[in-house]
């Protein structure tokens, strides 16, 4: 079972031995007993991310693992399980990213991206940050595949929050157990990827309601960092 603990802004989700996927900065394919999901200060502008995250775990007496990083505080993390899957999530909507349907977006800028871009000085991230920890064992193209249905759970629950499929930095760390029972698939309709799309679901929902306490959930419009996606495209046969 994945155990989940928090001290001081670091939640740690620890399994012996478990094989990762990770989309952080320095982000793939990795085996480590624990990764970690870091709240940052408001105001964060490190670049070494690095030795950021070292200093961070060893304060809490931690072993280095791989690491997600987010303004969302660690009161407001939500675990949910289902079966053989855990998820573990942080939401905050204050750089939301939307993708018109219509082809035809609202941008200021002519590169799609909103007056406020997410590489502005004093960006800070709000991030939809998933730890998913399945009780089986999957190899590297089963974990890909988890990879993607839960990150299909996160924007299918975000669309249906916020109207926003993700915002400009989420990321998230898929977990399995080598030792545990072989799983072969982890799409949708198996038992892996079914169980991880409700507790996603659940998860964010949970989050989004601590983060929020009850208030409108930052839109585009109004968000502080918001972007929308409206470069134009060339469609052509194969």
């Amino acid at each position: 079972m994945f155990e989940t603990t928090v001290e001081d802004g670091v939640c740690q989700v620890r399994r012996e031995g478990a094989n990762w996927l990770s989309t952080a900065w320095d982000g793939g394919y990795r085996t480590a007993d624990a990764v970690y999901n870091v709240t940052v200060p408001e105001g964060f502008e490190r670049t070494d991310l690095d030795a950021y995250r070292a200093e961070r775990l060893s304060a809490t007496g931690f072993p280095l693992g791989p690491a997600l990083l987010t303004g969302v505080h660690m009161e407001h993390a939500r675990c949910v399980r289902s079966g053989p899957v855990s998820v573990l999530a942080t939401a905050g909507l204050s750089n939301p990213a939307a993708l018109p349907m219509s082809g035809e977006g609202t941008a200021d800028d002519s590169d799609g991206t909103a007056s406020n871009p997410a590489d502005s000085p004093d960006w800070r991230p709000g991030t939809v940050n998933l730890v998913v920890g399945v009780d089986r064992a999957l190899d590297s193209g089963a974990l890909a595949t988890l990879l993607a249905t839960a990150v299909e759970a996160k924007a299918a629950t975000l669309l249906d929050a916020a109207g926003v499929p993700g915002t400009t930095s989420d990321a998230a760390i898929i977990g399995c157990v080598p030792s545990a029972e072989s799983a072969p698939f982890a799409g949708s309709a198996t038992e892996i990827g079914a169980a991880a799309r409700v507790c996603v679901r659940d998860a964010i929902r949970s989050s989004l309601a601590a983060r929020y306490d009850g208030d409108s959930l930052p839109t585009v419009d109004d968000a502080a960092y918001g972007v929308v996606t409206d470069r134009e495209t060339e469609v052509f046969e194969p």
